[in-house]
């Protein structure tokens, strides 16, 4: 899929967006990090204005996941900072898409990973791990369920219930 744009992807399934089971995020985020394509099963969290749980998930072995995060579109505080992005990345995470904001804009440009967001904050979230783990969340107008896919690339990011092949 590496080289297959989301546009192609929308083009060649169109019964799959008709159906539901492929579905496109309103294009409401930023494009941060060097990889600005990427892909892979989806690991979903939900949090307000804490980053704790975030933190949690991307000291783990990423093996290729996408961590999604609902942070409900919040923009007084980042949730998502370098050097969680800095381990996502050693860690094997293709990528991070953020309802909310993120800090450390630069150092998070210099990581090889895929990175959306809102926009960026200087102010820190709390740490104190509050949220849900591995729900259902709705952002950019999509419901995302843990264990879907995500295909993202600078045209957008796209949500299928399997993961597709062309």
């Amino acid at each position: 899929m590496a080289f297959v744009t989301t546009a192609e992807v929308c083009d060649a399934n169109q019964e799959l967006i008709r159906s539901g089971q492929l579905r496109a995020l309103q294009p409401i985020f930023q494009i941060y990090g060097r990889r600005q394509i990427f892909s892979g099963p989806v690991v979903t969290v939900k949090v307000f204005e804490d980053n704790g749980l975030i933190r949690q998930f991307l000291e783990e072995k990423g093996n290729g996941r996408v961590l999604v995060v609902d942070g409900g579109g919040s923009q007084r505080c980042a949730i998502l900072g370098g050097n969680p992005v800095v381990q996502a990345q050693n860690n094997g995470w293709a990528g991070i898409i953020v309802n909310g904001c993120i800090r450390d804009v630069d150092e998070i440009n210099g990581c090889d990973i895929g990175v959306r967001a809102l926009a960026s904050h200087p102010i820190k979230a709390s740490k104190k791990g509050l949220g849900e783990q591995r729900v259902p969340v709705n952002i950019a107008g999509t419901r995302i369920c843990d264990g879907e896919w995500v295909y993202a690339d600078t045209d957008g990011i796209l949500v299928s219930q399997i993961e597709l092949s062309i």
